[in-house]
This record gives C-alpha cells, structure tokens and sequence, in this order.
C-alpha cells in the first residue's frame, strides 16, 4: 500500500523534493516558489467546491436522454452551440472546465461537443472577451473571437476524427468512473 501510494503520488513528491532543493540552494527563489505554490492550492480550493457541486446538481438534474438529445451524436449545430454556450458562459480556471467535461461525457454528449466546450472555455469566455474589448478594442476582441470560433470546432472535429474509436471510448469509459 505504501509503495502504491508512493507511485501515485510521485510527480507530487519529486516537485516537493525540488522545492525543498531549490530553497537550500538559493533561499528567495525557494520562497517564492513556496508562496506561488501556496497561492495555487488557495485558488484551486476556492474553485473546485462550487465547481464539483455544480456538477453533482448536473448530474442529478439532468437526464442522459436530454443530453444526448443536445449534445451527443445527432445534436448538430444545437450541440456545437450549446457547448458554445457552455464554455463560454463559464466562470473560472481551465481547469475547472474537466471535471465538467467528465460528466458531460457521462452523460452522453458527442465527443467533438466536450472538445468545444472546452475550448470554448480555454478561449472565449464572456468576461474575457468584454475585458479585451475595454484593454484591447472592439476590433481585436471580435477578430479574436470572429477566428477563434470556426477554429475551436474545425480542431474538435478533426481530434474526433484522427483519433481511434477505441481511444475515445476508453476516455469515456475513464471519465465514468470518476
């Protein structure tokens, strides 16, 4: 158990090693290091709560039938939108978007749809986009947007397509047991 534990826990132990290297070596870096990592944790502990009770309300909530019908395999462009929607209307990191991503592979949504969800989440979220508009103009805010759409659904349609059959199964079948 303790060597299981030890494996699963590796990529955390060897970054902690590091640190603790790092900070012998040279004290400000290591700080540094220590308070950004510190930071880190606070946000990711005061996003995944609500994230992850969204998602139990989702789970619950939401039928498997009504997701298939408007995101899984013969949604069309309802499903293209309403992962448009989703992505866009949501709040907080990236990685905050797979935990979603899981449930609405769980709940029967095309694969190409959770691919634009999440780059619809990774690239034009609202609050984003009213940001650059106010920092960056109305010209590069919707010339991002006017480029970035087309391109999020032409990649998740080809992810879909070059990717194996048995490949995209095995990530629903990961994404069921979570």
């Amino acid at each position: 158990m303790f060597k299981q534990l030890i494996k699963q826990y590796r990529l955390f132990l060897i970054a902690s090693i590091a640190t603790i290297i790092l900070y012998l070596i040279n004290r400000e870096v290591g700080l540094r290091a220590i308070g950004m990592t510190t930071y880190s944790f606070k946000e990711m502990f005061t996003v995944l709560p609500p994230v992850f009770l969204l998602l139990g309300l989702l789970d619950v909530w939401v039928p498997r039938e009504l997701m298939i019908t408007f995101m899984g395999e013969k949604a069309g462009i309802k499903g293209i939108l309403l992962a448009f929607f989703l992505g866009s209307a949501a709040a907080g990191p990236l990685y905050g978007a797979f935990p979603v991503a899981a449930v609405l592979m769980k709940k029967g949504a095309r694969f190409s749809n959770v691919m634009i969800f999440i780059g619809a989440w990774s690239t034009t979220k609202i609050p984003m986009f009213l940001f650059e508009m106010a920092s960056l103009g109305k010209t590069f805010a919707f010339t991002r947007l006017l480029v970035d759409k087309p391109g999020i659904i032409i990649i998740a349609l080809l992810i879909e397509r070059l990717m194996k059959k048995e490949e995209i199964e095995n990530i629903y079948i990961n994404a069921s047991k979570m």
